[in-house]
């Protein structure tokens, strides 16, 4: 399994959310658009981690990834690029993987990210077309998100480079216009009585 390195991700310098759906930074983080100098080579069909915490030097493994109850979804997302190193994340993307809430327990997607030390696992679809993607790894935090505009957006891009495959190049969404301010996993009251199922932004998770 491939676990991305710092060599690999166009890191924001801030911690701060982006809270805007309308705004470009929803596609990468503030300073995504930028490349780096590494590439990850990943074969179809392989599972793939990717880590997330609070703060972008602090990867230890005592304290939560994500804490101060920023609970919400985890999603995954790839983007088919001529060039990983270049592409500023206007493509569109397709989901690969998501964690919403599970009712039973009261588990929500950030807290799957703090048990496991702030990583992610997803598989590359086996089907997909050889090349350069970019994979967005985004959370989303909810605790203030009863409020218009409430919900915190944390994302990171890593280039990638997949090898093996097929012929499969799923439809995707773009950033912004993926989501909107008032959809029912964006603009939710997470802490009221009646909360018993959530329903996880942007599209279903591509088939290839």
């Amino acid at each position: 399994m491939k676990t991305f390195t710092t060599t690999m991700a166009l890191l924001s310098l801030s911690n701060s959310p982006v809270t805007s759906v309308s705004s470009n930074d929803l596609r990468c983080n503030v300073g995504g658009a930028r490349g780096v100098s590494g590439v990850c080579e990943v074969p179809a069909g392989s599972k793939v981690s990717v880590e997330m915490h609070e703060q972008p030097s602090d990867r230890a493994c005592g304290r939560p990834a994500i804490g101060g109850n920023h609970f919400g979804p985890v999603m995954v997302y790839l983007s088919k690029v001529s060039d990983a190193k270049t592409a500023d994340g206007s493509s569109s993307f397709f989901k690969i993987g998501e964690y919403g809430y599970t009712v039973a327990d009261k588990t929500w997607g950030t807290d799957v990210l703090n048990t496991n030390c702030g990583k992610f696992e997803v598989t590359i679809p086996a089907g997909l077309t050889a090349g350069d993607y970019l994979l967005r790894a985004e959370a989303i935090a909810l605790h203030t998100a009863s409020q218009p505009g409430g919900a915190q957006f944390y994302m990171t891009c890593y280039q990638i480079r997949v090898s093996g495959g097929g012929s499969a190049s799923p439809a995707g969404v773009k950033f912004p216009g993926a989501y909107k301010a008032s959809d029912p996993g964006i603009q939710v009251n997470i802490w009221g009585n009646g909360f018993t199922q959530y329903t996880i932004p942007g599209p279903a998770v591509a088939s290839a």
